[in-house]
């Protein structure tokens, strides 16, 4: 996610893992900015990805798609779809993010190949600047190994942003895998890359599963974006909320019956 795109806003997105063209949909009508279509995760795969991709609007700067690896081939298709963003996972040195830079970006910041497979994906008299302008290159920070290595992965050229796994990120430390720490470790990575990518103009985001938690992380100026929720944990609450209510109703209306 690009400075420049975050307009004094903090965009909140969300994990998609289901080939479902409906979730979008239903997320913008609630709220959220955009999608992460998780390839790395769960039971999307580049198919229905790169369908799904085409189903967004196209304004959409928040169309993002992370996926397993810094493979090209892979990240060719979703950009080519139409992904405004890549997260390339357990991102932990230079030559990793400077891979991750010559598949996104068309030359001379990266090596993407010219293939437009939609038409006027990227407006301006430059396509190819206005396609290196549009889509975000993010490296996922999930492990100690990519926290000590961030400054060299930060001042990566042609790297936009930052994304913190803080699960993987707590079990690297020998943590519990969860997300939504306030102190130890996890806490002082975050503040730790928010002073890096602040130094190097680069935006930070971070997945948490609590809106509480990422409204702090926000107010206080930690991060510039959150993916708030997982489509699979989101459906699974709601199930259970749904089948508690029930129960808790029936058992009030068999005390209540005479």
């Amino acid at each position: 996610m690009k400075a420049a795109a975050l307009g004094g806003s903090a965009p909140v997105l969300y994990h998609q893992t289901l080939p479902s063209f409906s979730i979008p949909e239903w997320a913008a009508a609630a709220g959220y900015d955009g999608a992460i279509l998780d390839l790395q995760h769960g039971e999307l795969g580049l198919e229905p990805a790169c369908g799904i991709l085409r189903s967004l609007p196209r304004e959409n700067a928040y169309a993002y798609a992370r996926v397993g690896s810094t493979d090209p081939a892979t990240i060719l298709r979703l950009l080519d779809s139409g992904a405004r963003g890549i997260i390339a996972p357990t991102i932990e040195s230079r030559a990793e993010t400077e891979a991750l830079v010559a598949a996104t970006k068309y030359l001379p910041v990266g090596n993407r190949s010219l293939g437009p497979s939609r038409p006027a994906l990227y407006t301006g008299k430059s396509y190819t600047e206005a396609g290196n302008l549009a889509v975000s290159t993010i490296a996922q920070i999930e492990t100690r190994v990519g926290v000590e290595s961030a400054e060299e992965i930060i001042a990566t050229p042609g790297l936009d942003s930052v994304y913190i796994g803080p699960a993987d990120l707590a079990v690297s430390y020998g943590l519990p895998g969860r997300g939504d720490w306030t102190d130890g470790p996890v806490l002082d990575a975050i503040t730790h890359l928010r002073e890096l990518t602040s130094a190097h103009h680069v935006t930070l985001g971070i997945y948490s599963g609590q809106p509480a938690y990422a409204a702090d992380l926000l107010a206080d100026g930690r991060v510039d974006y959150v993916g708030l929720g997982i489509d699979l944990v989101l459906l699974n609450r709601a199930f259970g909320d749904s089948i508690t209510a029930l129960q808790s109703a029936r058992s009030t209306t068999t005390e209540t019956t005479p």
